[in-house]
């Protein structure tokens, strides 16, 4: 596990682009031309415009301040954040997923702001990734903010590149990254586990 989380920006140029000569624009109605639509008739003529104002606003969203710390009161105690709810897009189909997070992590000097658990996870969802990455990217981002070596982020993920095509089953996926103390079985990794609502 590494203590700094790794960037990924996605650049969407000439989002004030003149109609029709924005890129993702001009690939929303080659889309549709090719799944046998006409972008012109009027249900679908302003869908290129909305396809790409879309696009920006997830890939390009902003979470604010995410490093705001404040002082340690006391030692040893864990402090755990259930049921954060984030959208990514699976970056092998394009596709939606939903994730439900819980993160914790014991502070070393000080304790994390707590809106800053949300808005650490919808910047690492608000691009393309994959679950696994997802859960590693938000511990990894929790230990660089916070300090601390021992952070636990678990997500349980429904993806709709397997419920809506492939086997079309609904399903739901779980992800962890454990570093510290949460890698033992041992009592720290069973209250996250038990948070998270899942066995060991």
């Amino acid at each position: 596990m590494t203590t700094s989380a790794e960037t990924r920006t996605l650049e969407l140029p000439r989002e004030h682009a003149e109609p029709g000569t924005d890129p993702l624009e001009t690939l929303a109605r080659q889309l549709l031309t090719e799944i046998g639509e006409d972008p012109d008739r009027s249900g679908l003529r302003d869908t290129p415009a909305r396809f790409a104002r879309w696009w920006r606003e997830f890939t390009q969203y902003d979470p604010g301040q995410v490093e705001t710390v404040f002082p340690l009161h006391t030692v040893g105690q864990l402090v755990t954040v259930s049921d954060i709810h984030v959208w990514s897009l699976c970056e092998h189909h394009l596709l939606p997923f939903s994730c439900t997070l819980t993160i914790a992590y014991r502070p070393a000097s000080h304790v994390l702001g707590l809106s800053k658990f949300a808005r650490i996870a919808h910047r690492h969802a608000h691009r393309l990734q994959i679950q696994e990455r997802l859960v590693h990217d938000i511990a990894s981002e929790i230990t660089a903010v916070t300090g601390s070596p021992d952070v636990a982020v678990i997500g349980k993920g429904e993806h709709l590149c397997m419920s809506m095509r492939g086997i079309r089953t609904p399903a739901v996926m779980t992800s962890s990254a454990f570093t510290g103390i949460f890698e033992d079985f041992g009592p720290a990794r069973d209250e996250v586990v038990s948070a998270a609502g899942g066995p060991r």
